[in-house]
């Protein structure tokens, strides 16, 4: 089996805690790893020449009749290691082979023991995600760009509130980033500078700064614990550093780097380029070519995707799992549920807070307000924070959540956590939606799509378990509601003050329901 034909594999860790990279057992036959958690095997090899252009190494991981070929990677000093993340209960052999004598031929085998994790997740119910046991997963993400590249102590400060936070997955940068609010050096860069390098280049490109990778996994493993996926991007136009002007083959070499040191961490996906369109020295064809690639690399098939800035990127082509959207069109989100058959994520819609970019100044009411639409349209949302925290501060030397990390200040994110929990209250799958961007259903454990008209109606043969509506800025004092057959109870949701009322008695057929003639309400009916 080769590793196109492996899909949906899971990940996870073995780590130490004296050290802030992953370290395997020293006895691999004597240990025991969970369901979806990472082996890792070290290995000692040659350390003259260049072992990343020089030494080859992968192994092969084999229970039964399957077996899963992974690539391995040069960790610097002589250390060379190869990790991998089982799927399946049982005791997996595994062997490698390499050009260096001392690489290959090395045999072994770990017991896999039952999951502690809920494992990957992937596209479930077309439009939809679950994690690898099925527990369903809806995406209520952040960004935050660089927030790696800020030193410890800030970065310490993002992860503390990430923890109180109600974001289970962060858009983040690899590459250190140059923009706006966001000018600093990085404590560790991808790449060696040799003494002269010019800031403009981004040093020997022919090796890799293992530093700079284990600072990464060291955050990797803090989000995982959070329960937090890692939405990585790999390429970015915010540069000053020659990053996003390497030539075809560096880009391959640092795209099958990073897929071998981090396709093994089951909390990871593949976000090609924030703003592709806006890297000039690259074309749409190179970076389908490179979204293949990641596709062809990947053992585990982690999710993938790619964001733009004015130029779509075509979301129906087969190495992309999901559409990674900037714009708030929500209204469009039924043809492209429709025509790309794939989850949606709005994943820059401007973000709440206070710069005076168009982008950067959303109030708490609005970024609540299209969490809600793109939730209410069968998709996902992710929430970005913008606001200046020192008043009086230079500005390019503050510090700003969406590109730096640090503290929250914003309204919305108690909001984003009130709608989280009330969808994972209302459905086990994710909701679907007719045209209608106002109106969604939830059946379980099947979805269903009611025929859409000018009064939101379900097919009776097929009574959704809830339907939830939401008002936006209609302020009716009463509404006309067709339930079908089926009987409902009804309660009117305020997202904003994030109550949630039961309205009495049971519902059926053509309900009136009196409203308090306020925008931004919303109502959940429940199967009685």
């Amino acid at each position: 089996m080769n590793r196109r034909e492996v899909l949906k594999l899971s990940a996870a860790s073995l780590l130490s805690s004296a050290t802030p990279s992953l370290i395997a057992a020293t006895a691999p036959d004597a240990i025991s790893i969970p369901k979806y958690d990472l082996f890792e095997l070290p290995l000692h090899g040659p350390s003259d020449g260049n072992p990343y252009l020089d030494t080859h190494l992968q192994a092969t991981f084999t229970l039964d009749h399957r077996s899963i070929q992974v690539d391995g990677f040069y960790d610097g000093d002589g250390l060379y290691k190869v990790r991998f993340m089982p799927d399946t209960e049982g005791r997996w052999i595994y062997a490698t082979a390499s050009n260096a004598p001392a690489l290959a031929n090395r045999t072994g085998s770990f017991l896999c023991t039952a999951a502690t994790s809920h494992g990957p997740v992937s596209v479930r119910y077309r439009h939809h995600f679950a994690y690898a046991d099925g527990t369903p997963y809806f995406p209520f993400g952040t960004t935050c760009y660089a927030w790696i590249h800020q030193g410890d102590a800030l970065e310490q400060q993002t992860l503390d509130a990430l923890r109180t936070a109600p974001f289970n997955k962060i858009r983040m940068c690899i590459f250190p980033k140059s923009y706006e609010y966001n000018h600093n050096e990085p404590q560790f860069y991808p790449f060696p500078r040799p003494a002269g390098t010019p800031l403009s280049q981004p040093g020997d490109t022919t090796r890799f700064n293992p530093a700079f990778f284990q600072h990464l996994e060291q955050r990797l493993i803090q989000l995982r614990e959070l329960n937090i996926e890692a939405d990585l991007i790999l390429f970015h136009p915010y540069d000053r550093w020659g990053y996003s002007t390497m030539t075809p083959d560096i880009d391959e070499r640092y795209v099958r780097y990073l897929v071998a040191r981090l396709a093994a961490f089951r909390h990871v996906w593949w976000s090609l380029a924030n703003e592709y369109d806006l890297m000039k020295a690259k074309t749409t064809q190179d970076f389908t070519r490179l979204l293949h690639l990641v596709q062809q690399v990947d053992p585990y098939q982690h999710l993938r995707s790619i964001h733009y800035s004015a130029t779509m990127y075509d979301y129906a082509g087969p190495a992309v799992t999901h559409a990674s959207l900037q714009t708030y069109n929500f209204a469009a989100a039924a043809d492209w549920l429709r025509d790309w058959n794939k989850p949606i994520l709005f994943d820059e819609m401007m973000y709440e807070g206070n710069l005076p970019q168009r982008w950067g100044n959303l109030s708490g009411q609005e970024m609540t307000r299209r969490f809600w639409m793109a939730v209410l349209s069968g998709c996902y949302a992710t929430h970005g924070e913008t606001y200046f925290n020192h008043a009086g501060s230079n500005e390019e030397n503050d510090r700003i959540w969406w590109s730096n990390g640090g503290k929250l200040s914003g309204t919305s994110p108690a909001r984003i956590a009130f709608l989280r929990k009330l969808l994972e209250d209302t459905t086990t799958h994710g909701l679907e939606t007719p045209d209608n961007p106002y109106y969604l259903h939830a059946n379980s454990p099947l979805h269903t799509r009611p025929n859409p008209g000018a009064t939101p109606s379900v097919d009776p043969k097929a009574p959704p378990e809830a339907i939830l509506y939401f008002l936006d800025f209609h302020q009716p004092i009463r509404y006309d509601f067709s339930l079908g057959e089926a009987a409902y109870t009804a309660e009117l949701i305020d997202p904003w003050e994030m109550t949630i009322t039961p309205i009495p008695g049971t519902h059926t057929g053509k309900a009136t329901l009196k409203l308090p003639g306020k925008p931004g309400q919303a109502l959940r009916f429940k199967r009685a």
